[in-house]
């Protein structure tokens, strides 16, 4: 799609916060504010853990969640997202790391920023209705997995070994572990994810997770447990902004993975709007401003060290549910990091990452929703497999792959659904309340067929299968009235069997196309076959009279007094054929 600069301008201007947008953050300030604080503290040792695991380290990931998240909340389309580093984000840079280095992410982030700009400039966010609940659940349920595998050397105390495929990571992982086991780190991620599980069942509102780390820390401290690798040493503060990173050589290298940040950064930001949306009343997203705030969060997190960033499920649920009504929550929650960044990084820092491991350990348990897994399941066979292979492709490949090849099997799976609705019905033509000599003429000489449902390229051939197979007739009549679409491939295969029909000396009428399929037929020159033979007809009764009129000139049927008045089946007087 092209866009002229006036068009442009006029996009960025509807993209830009509103006169409504500030209103609504002096609706309830207090409540935001609440909330904001809530979601902070959920929101710092996933901060800490994603950015260990994306291989930056927790600096990263706290910048990512100050700049990130502000931005997002000031310039998105949702007033309750929040946004910041995640674990779906964190697979894809994995390998990015590995094979480009940190430079190379903060360059993929800065690209995949000004991409999804761009896809906000081309009102993309609309696109996101199409992606089927199968594939989103499938996509969760193998991020959840990633995420849960990735945090096993932390878990286990054992240095991350070399690789970025997480199972191969996670094996060498566990033989490092059982060379030399590290049953401290065990411990404490096992206390720590078991105090979340246990925490959110009994008291769903109090935020579990930075009270198992402070707790974890403090006995570390106190007992001095060596084994229990912290952090490590922090910044204390942000860094200034700087574009030393950019490579402008390795742009080229880097625009495939760059795209499938962007792809992702779009896919969850959009899924996590949806999902605010269907937790609240009388909230509802705009999917292009979340797409533009999105792209200017991304834009600008890499100049700081931080990591790509999306919208963030779990944050944006604590969110909702501790009262949020405006962005001013979002805000509050990058406030309150950045002023921990400033203030606390030297506590920060003696955080174990076992206890980091232990945090992600549960929020990956709980991303998995068993109940809509069994729903899916059940539903039908193909959403099943659809879920399935889905998780299964996000676990061992890449997850915009994952995503892409969801999609391609539900599409192909969709089409086969649609195309058994295609049918082609033989339908008699009177109702007996002609003569016994004219029903059996008729019967010996005309047969009339009736489309029903899409003519297109994933039906058309078996169509062209059983009309050719039609014998023992001189005139087929094709009602066409209740053709709800036909594309090239069924044009072409609609002119075909007209030939066929027509060699064997079969006349072929038809009545009911429809306006909004002419040009289709006429492109391929399957108007123009019809027209030629004057046999094309508005209504059925007119073709019957064509057919008769045919016969007659062709010496098989004596003309007969009724035969103006001779009805059909069913739609009698309808129309359209």
């Amino acid at each position: 799609m092209r866009l002229s600069f006036g068009r442009i301008g006029a996009r960025l201007t509807a993209l830009l916060p509103g006169r409504t947008d500030l209103a609504e953050l002096r609706r309830d300030p207090r409540r935001d504010l609440l909330a904001g604080l809530t979601v902070a503290i959920v929101a710092l040792p996933l901060a800490l853990g994603f950015g260990v695991s994306s291989g930056l380290g927790a600096e990263a990931g706290l910048a990512t969640a100050v700049i990130a998240g502000a931005l997002a909340a000031v310039f998105g389309g949702s007033n309750l997202q929040v946004s910041g580093p995640t674990g779906a984000m964190t697979v894809v840079l994995v390998p990015i790391v590995a094979e480009h280095g940190p430079s190379g992410v903060l360059t993929v982030g800065l690209m995949a920023g000004v991409m999804l700009v761009a896809l906000a400039l081309l009102r993309a966010g609309k696109y996101m209705q199409y992606v089927p609940a199968p594939v989103v659940e499938g996509f969760t349920l193998g991020i959840a997995c990633v995420i849960g595998l990735q945090q096993i050397p932390n878990a286990l105390g054992v240095p991350k070994p070399e690789g970025d495929r997480v199972l191969v990571v996670t094996w060498r992982a566990l033989e490092a572990f059982t060379r030399s086991p590290n049953w401290t780190a065990v411990a404490f991620a096992l206390a720590v994810a078991a105090v979340m599980l246990v925490g959110a069942r009994w008291r769903p509102k109090v935020p579990f997770s930075i009270l198992a780390v402070i707790a974890a820390t403090v006995v570390a401290q106190v007992a001095g447990l060596d084994a229990a690798k912290p952090i490590g040493a922090l910044p204390s503060g942000l860094p200034a902004p700087s574009l030393a990173f950019l490579d402008v050589g390795a742009l080229g290298s880097l625009l495939a993975p760059a795209a499938a940040v962007a792809a992702l950064a779009a896919l969850e930001s959009l899924l996590s709007a949806s999902v605010a949306d269907g937790m609240t009343v009388g909230q509802k997203h705009d999917a292009d401003r979340e797409l533009f705030g999105q792209g200017l969060a991304n834009i600008a997190a890499p100049l700081f060290g931080g990591v790509p960033a999306t919208g963030a499920i779990a944050r944006t649920a604590v969110n909702v549910r501790t009262g949020a009504g405006s962005r001013l929550a979002a805000l509050t929650h990058a406030a309150i990091l950045a002023v921990i960044v400033f203030a606390a990084a030297p506590l920060v820092s003696r955080i174990p990452l076992a206890a980091l491991a232990g945090v992600l350990l549960a929020t990956a348990v709980r991303m998995v929703e068993v109940g809509s897994l069994k729903a899916m399941a059940k539903a039908t066979r193909s959403d099943a497999l659809i879920l399935v292979l889905t998780a299964l492709a996000t676990l061992a490949l890449d997850l915009v792959y994952a995503v892409i090849l969801g999609l391609m099997v539900a599409g192909m799976l969709a089409l086969r659904a649609v195309a058994k609705q295609a049918r082609l019905d033989q339908v008699p033509l009177d109702r007996g309340d002609h003569s016994a000599e004219e029903h059996a003429l008729l019967a010996e000489h005309i047969v009339a067929y009736r489309i029903d449902g899409p003519l297109f390229f994933a039906a058309a051939h078996r169509f062209l299968l059983e009309l050719a197979e039609v014998a023992d007739v001189r005139v087929v009549i094709l009602r066409m009235s209740r053709v709800t679409t036909i594309d090239a491939t069924g044009a072409l295969v609609l002119k075909d069997a007209v030939e066929k029909l027509n060699r064997r000396g079969i006349a072929v009428l038809t009545s009911g196309i429809r306006p909004s399929q002419r040009q289709v037929l006429d492109s391929v020159g399957a108007l123009e076959l019809l027209r030629r033979e004057g046999r094309e007809y508005a209504t059925t009764p007119e073709a019957i009279q064509g057919a008769r009129n045919y016969l007659e000139c062709a010496g098989v049927m004596p003309p007969h007094p009724a035969q103006m008045s001779l009805p059909i089946s069913e739609e009698t007087e309808e129309t359209v054929g």
